[in-house]
């Protein structure tokens, strides 16, 4: 071939490569993009605490590419937190009277206005070879109104803090080597629940890369009709073709039991796609032995999608399935794979003590594993979408879930985002039902309601057909939208008539959404208004409200009723009903908001599960009540329970079903012993004992060991016992904690209501600007003299960079130098081990520093890279306002509407955490411990005054870092 022929063909190829029209990179990466990020605080009205965001002459909704402020590509964020995702800047709040009652009174929202907005910045590269493929920038959840800008381009904005969201950012990405940047401004000012929410990058974040001929976005939908041990799936797929031109492709669909071998594929006829099309392909594929999703045995199975191109793969989308059956009978409740199953539920918020909403996935698993254990079978989203890997687990662990909207809503708004819910969602077996509204008071019992309810429902039977929608409802029954919903959701037998509404509605089947609105403080057994302590007996808490045994029971009794979800399965943030301020989380859980068991906890275990189960309560721990009556109450699913005190009995008596057993006791220190019996059998025993005093910290890891790729998370239970070794369940007493070894402290927290001790320790970072800056023009050459002083009256000059003259042909100023003058503020005062930085960005070609008269760097070339972080010496400074001069010959523009850059840097005053720590309340707190890496061991240590140390060593494996899945 001529070199002229050859040449012209090579120009052609890389033309077509460059518009992605060449033979696409084979295969689909999904990867994690949750380390490394840059974080600092903005502002919802000021521009000038907002880094200038949305001031300059075009803004980022005007010119394409034009994001400025710190949402430019190019702005200087090495000032700002280093940090990984997940991350809740919220719970790093203090507490304020003045903050939100609902939230936790922490001190974000409008009240709190330098607190409510969050700026994240990430950089990343993307190699030459991906050119061509589509590349999606992904987000689990965000809390909330987040705009996100790629390399300065506005990509939109979402306003759910709940909803998954993406943006294809395929054509304004770099693929030369140059660092692409991510850029995501948060608003929290704005509720959008009536519960605590948290602030910031708060789930995972992806960077997904296609093939341009691939699987849509949650493209993919599999339903299963079984008969016996045969199933048919029926297959949805939509392929999307993501280049300008029609593109010819065939699909195999391959069904992948649990250990990954292929028991049944299809292929399918070859389709032809036009440019940026696509279409949705079904099919249907039968399976021989299928093994069925139930809550003992939760088989997953695993469908492959491959699109296929010229015989060669280019995208492979997996989607994890469960074949099962799922039904609602009026009269007879819930129905499993055929199977009668009555569902024992918790309703549960996002967050958890020390992390807020920012919960690692390994601490999900520990939390769903928690509710396991008291024979919990299922979960209702309380009241948003989850986090996509919360129902990977109930998937894995055999957990149902009412997988909740948000915000109910019929317009083509509201509608779009239970579409999004849906089609994220609507493969996981373990989701039984769509809930599309909570206590809607407004509209619950009247005839908008109903309409509303009805479209919504109608609409997400068009996306999903095969599970029921369902809605919570507190007021109104046998009207609004109790009239129209599938499955009717009781708020609160108090307040609501299950069988009136049954009697009227008699094809309709019904649930308790929530129930057993109690209050009780983990340990505490005699109410305390002062201290704002609930006694942990179940008591109702109000006429219209029963208590945990009084609404089981009601259910339990009623066939028709297809189960029940307690309110709630853990204490959490806001909400502190019945107390307010200082108390700052509910009163609700089954478990206080580190997961430690309250009493109620033993209840649900004796009649939810078939494990033998015997709990006493109260501690034993009553000096000064000597020869006074206390309550003692049994909780246990045996026949009988007789009572014994320092070995005398008190009586025994048999077990009412659903019930518990209660005894006055005349307090005596010693032993307190139940023995439980089985058909006349001794079988169970538990003991509580008086103890001594506090004498030594005991530490116990949910995880010995944890994987080293900066995720994982031990759960560690801090424990206060005296001589003997036992449990001191009434010891409040502060301990300090320390790490070593490759890992860190993420949070602490104790299960106190009224606690307003911090949950997180960091360092607290101060973005202090350069101001009141002004310049006069010198020459080159000038040495240091007054105008480089402290007290030098810079009044006369002029305001700096404005009144430059350039010279139209050289593009440069007419001064050959500039003295430019300004200033920074220091606190007053500057804690121990605070570090002041000077985060410098040229404003000259060469420049030279002074801080306070004195030089702190001479001739600094403006193509030095990077540019320079000076850590300033403290016999630098000085407290309150300090001067800043730059002698320096000015930039050049290289166009003549270029804008020389005129921030010349940032102070950052860093102050050092304290020691992290945290109060015992009731005897116990928690520490919890994340990997970093490399491999080794992590050591944890805890203090306090009089008592014995203890010493935690966890072991830390290699493992990589998470990869593309």
């Amino acid at each position: 071939m001529p070199l002229r022929q050859l040449l012209a063909l090579l120009l052609l190829l890389a033309t077509t490569a460059a518009r992605g029209q060449a033979a696409p990179p084979a295969g689909r990466e999904r990867l994690p993009l949750d380390f490394d990020w840059r974080f600092a605080y903005g502002h919802p009205f000021d521009p000038k605490q907002d880094f200038g965001n949305g001031t300059g002459y075009f803004s980022y909704l005007a010119k394409t590419g034009y994001g400025d402020g710190a949402a430019a590509a190019g702005f200087d964020d090495r000032a700002w937190r280093q940090l990984d995702l997940p991350h809740d800047w919220a719970v790093e709040q203090p507490f304020s009277e003045k903050a939100s009652f609902s939230h936790g009174f922490r001190a974000v929202g409008r009240a709190f206005p330098n607190a409510s907005v969050g700026w994240y910045r990430k950089s990343f590269v993307v190699p030459a070879a991906d050119l061509g493929r589509r590349i999606s920038l992904e987000f689990d959840g965000v809390f909330r109104n987040s705009i996100v800008w790629v390399n300065g381009h506005y990509l939109g904005t979402e306003p759910s803090g709940y909803q998954s969201f993406q943006y294809d950012i395929s054509d304004y990405l770099h693929y030369d080597g140059q660092p692409n940047v991510i850029v995501v401004r948060v608003d929290a000012t704005l509720e959008e629940g009536w519960f605590y929410e948290g602030a910031g990058i708060y789930r995972h974040v992806w960077l997904t890369k296609t093939a341009p001929v691939h699987v849509a976005p949650n493209g993919t939908f599999v339903t299963t009709q079984l008969a016996g041990n045969a199933a048919t799936l029926t297959v949805q797929a939509t392929i999307a073709n993501g280049s300008a031109q029609a593109q010819t492709f065939d699909v195999v669909q391959d069904v992948q039991d649990a250990l990954g071998h292929t028991v049944a594929s299809q292929p399918l006829a070859p389709v032809r796609l036009p440019g940026a099309g696509q279409q949705e392909l079904t099919c249907r594929i039968p399976v021989a032995n299928a093994q069925r999703w139930s809550l003992e045995h939760p088989t997953l199975y695993t469908l492959v999608t491959r699109v296929r191109q010229g015989g060669r793969v280019v995208d492979e989308y997996r989607t994890r399935f469960g074949m099962r059956t799922i039904r609602f009978d009026p009269n007879a409740g819930f129905f499993l794979n055929g199977e009668h199953v009555e569902i024992t539920g918790t309703n549960n918020h996002q967050d958890h003590a020390g992390v807020g909403v920012a919960v690692p996935d390994a601490l999900l698993e520990w939390r769903l594993r928690q509710l396991k254990s008291f024979g919990c079978n299922a979960y209702r989203t309380s009241h948003n979408p989850p986090a996509p890997e919360l129902l990977d687990l109930c998937d894995r662990l055999g957990i149902l879930v009412i997988d909740e909207n948000r915000e109910m809503s019929s317009t083509a708004h509201g509608l779009g985002e239970l579409r999004r819910l849906i089609l994220r969602d609507r493969n996981h077996p373990s989701v039984i039902s769509w809930s599309i509204g909570n206590e809607e008071w407004a509209i619950e019992g009247n005839e908008l309601g109903a309409r509303i309810g009805a479209t919504m429902q109608a609409y997400a039977k068009t996306l999903d057909s095969t599970r029921a929608i369902t809605a919570a409802i507190s007021g109104g029954l046998g009207q609004g939208i109790s009239t129209v919903i599938d499955v009717v959701g009781y708020n609160y037998i108090g307040q609501s008539n299950t069988d009136a509404q049954h009697a009227k509605f008699p094809q309709q089947p019904g649930w308790g959404t929530e129930e057993g609105s109690t209050h009780a403080t983990r340990g505490i057994y005699v109410r305390d208004e002062k201290q704002h302590y609930a006694a942990a007996y179940d008591q109702k808490p109000s006429p219209k409200f029963y208590s945990i045994e009084g609404g089981w029971q009601h259910y339990a009794a009623r066939p028709y009723l297809a189960g029940m979800f307690i309110w709630t399965g853990f204490d959490y943030r806001g909400e502190p009903t019945p107390f307010g301020w200082p108390s700052v989380t509910s009163y609700f859980g089954m478990m206080d908001v580190c997961g430690f068991p309250k009493d109620n906890v033993w209840y649900l275990k004796s009649w939810w599960t078939t494990q033998p189960t015997l709990h006493l309560l109260p501690h034993w721990n009553w000096p000064g009540r000597e020869g006074q009556p206390i309550d003692v109450w049994a909780y246990s699913n045996c026949d009988e329970v007789e009572l014994f005190l320092n070995k005398r009995s008190l009586g025994r008596q048999p077990m009412p079903r659903n019930g518990h057993l209660a005894w006055q006791v005349p307090y005596a220190p010693g032993t307190l012993e139940a023995v439980g019996y089985r058909q006349g059998r001794r079988t169970l025993t538990d003991v509580v004992r008086t103890t001594g005093p506090a004498a030594a910290i005991r530490l116990l890891p949910s995880q010995p060991t944890l994987q080293a790729a900066r995720q994982d998370v031990s759960v560690v239970t801090v424990q206060l016992t005296d001589q003997a070794g036992r449990p001191v369940p009434t010891a409040n007493q502060p301990v300090t904690f320390s790490l070593i070894g490759p890992g860190r402290l993420i949070g602490v927290g104790n299960g106190d209501p009224t606690s307003l001790e911090p949950d997180r320790y960091v360092d607290t970072l101060r973005l202090v600007p350069i101001e009141k800056l002004r310049e006069q023009a010198t020459t080159p050459d000038l040495p240091a003299g007054p105008e480089v002083a402290p007290a030098y009256d810079d009044a006369r000059w002029a305001p700096a960079f404005i009144s430059r003259q350039y010279d139209s042909t050289q593009l440069a100023p007419t001064a050959k130098a500039y003295v430019t003058r300004g200033s920074f503020e220091l606190p007053r005062t500057l804690g121990p081990g605070t570090q002041v930085t000077l985060f410098y960005q040229p404003i000259g070609r060469e420049q030279t520093i002074y801080v306070n008269g004195r030089p702190l760097a001479q001739h600094l070339l403006a193509a030095q890279s990077p540019p320079h972080g000076f850590v300033l010496d403290a016999a630098l400074l000085r407290p309150g306002r300090n001067s800043i001069v730059f002698v320096a010959t000015p930039l050049l523009k290289n166009k003549p509407w270029d804008v020389p850059n005129t921030l010349p840097g940032t102070i950052q005053v860093r102050t050092p955490a304290p020691a992290w720590q945290r109060r015992t309340f009731n005897g116990l707190a928690q520490v919890l411990v994340q990997a970093t890496q490399p491999a080794g061991t992590i050591t944890l240590t805890a203090t306090a005054p009089g008592l014995k140390a203890s010493t935690l060593q966890i072991k830390s494996v290699a493992s990589p870092l998470p990869a593309a899945q």
